[in-house]
């Protein structure tokens, strides 16, 4: 099975900046600034596990790469 880890890594860069770059323009708009605290949390939260999920399996299809 082929993997696309490029999504992979569009989804997680997209859930760590994208997210919180959206809402910090809604906090600005709309003068609250909770939008900006909770966004970056849940930010946080979403994009972390992302990121260390997809860096580990770039790392089994670079070492799947070099096995072959």
């Amino acid at each position: 099975m082929k993997e696309n880890i490029r999504f992979a890594w569009f989804a997680t860069w997209f859930a760590l900046v994208g997210q919180l770059v959206f809402f910090l323009g809604v906090s600005i708009f709309t003068g609250e600034w909770r939008y900006a605290m909770w966004s970056f949390m849940v930010s946080l939260l979403a994009g972390v596990p992302s990121l260390v999920n997809t860096w580990q399996a770039q790392k089994r299809i670079n070492l799947s790469k070099l096995d072959q």
